[in-house]
Parts: structure tokens; C-alpha cells; sequence
């Protein structure tokens, strides 16, 4: 009998299988196909060690490419280019351009940022200019120059520095006592 971990498992014909093993399935006839496609399964869902930076290219909800900087990884130094989705969960000090970039609770980025929508759970620090919408989650704090398309901020998400509503060059600061935020 081979492992199931290098191929596809050769069909048993042992009456002592146990019901809900695969070789109750084997021993009932159903095709070994089922053993190679949850076989496949549970190797592609298999975790990722913590702490890794991982880039695929490919069509989850996002689309296009997606980099990934895990916990305890820290990027420094870099521009990123051709990234549609950047997941920062460790330390990123960067230049960028975009589609989206999602910081978590303990990620941080530092360095400037053009996005499409960026969602901050974690700290941002620099210039960032967000075309679309920039969504600061109650455990998101905001520093340095900011421009963008449209503002959401949790209660308890911080933003503070140089605010500014839009993205091209008639950029108009953000009127304080207008949208009922304070400066930090």
C-alpha cells in the first residue's frame, strides 16, 4: 500500500476497514478518484509556517497578483511594483503603487503608498494617497501625508497629519471642524 502522500493510493479490498476511513470507500466500490481529489485537497489547504512572505498570482476575490508579508517578517527598503494586493501582517518600509493594500492589527507600514482602497487594522506611516477609499478599522492609526477619494473611520481608528480630500492635484485639505475630526 502506498502513502497517500506521494500518489494515488492503490484500491484495498480489506473487509476490516473502518467506516469513514478511505478504505471503507475503497472497499464499497467508490472510485479512488475521491482519495486523490481530498488527497489534493488537504496538501493545497495546508498551512503556511508563520512568518512567511508569499506571492501568488491568481483569482481569489482580489484578482490579480498578491503579496503577502507575514507576521515577524520585516521588508525594508523596497519598491513594489505590479502587486494588486499587498497583505501586510509583519513590517513593510516601502514604495508602492497598487490596487489595495490591507494592513492587519499588528502590521505596519512605513513609506509612501498610491492605492486604489486601502483597509488600515494597523499603522500606517508616511504619504499615502488613496484613489478610492481608505477605511481605518478601530484598531488603525493613520499618520503623515493623506489624501484621498473617500474616508471611513471606525470609532477609534486614528488619523492624524496632513489630510487632504482627493488625489489629484487640486487636493483640498480636509476641513477639521467640518467632518468632525481632530487633529492628533
Amino acid at each position: 500500500m502506498a502513502t497517500p502522500f506521494f500518489g494515488k493510493r492503490e484500491n484495498e479490498t480489506s473487509t476490516t476497514a473502518r467506516p469513514g476511513s478511505a478504505n471503507a470507500y475503497a472497499s464499497t466500490g467508490v472510485s479512488s478518484t475521491l482519495n486523490s481529489a481530498s488527497q489534493t485537497a488537504s496538501q493545497s489547504n495546508a498551512a503556511k509556517p508563520v512568518g512567511e512572505a508569499v506571492a501568488t498570482t491568481g483569482g481569489g476575490k482580489e484578482g490579480g497578483s498578491k503579496l503577502t508579508v507575514g507576521p515577524n517578517i520585516k521588508l525594508k527598503g523596497v519598491e513594489i511594483t505590479d502587486c494588486d494586493t499587498l497583505v501586510v501582517e509583519g513590517f513593510v518600509e516601502a514604495t508602492m503603487d497598487s490596487r489595495v493594500i490591507q494592513i492587519s492589527e499588528q502590521g505596519s507600514f512605513k513609506g509612501s503608498a498610491e492605492i486604489d482602497v486601502a483597509e488600515i487594522r494597523g499603522e500606517f506611516d508616511g504619504n499615502l494617497t488613496v484613489r478610492d477609499k481608505l477605511v481605518i478599522y478601530a484598531t488603525g492609526k493613520v499618520t503623515g501625508t493623506i489624501r484621498y477619494g473617500k474616508l471611513v473611520v471606525e470609532e477609534g481608528g486614528q488619523i492624524s497629519g496632513e489630510i487632504m480630500f482627493g488625489t489629484s492635484g487640486n487636493a483640498k485639505p480636509a476641513g477639521v471642524n467640518k467632518l468632525g475630526l481632530q487633529a492628533a
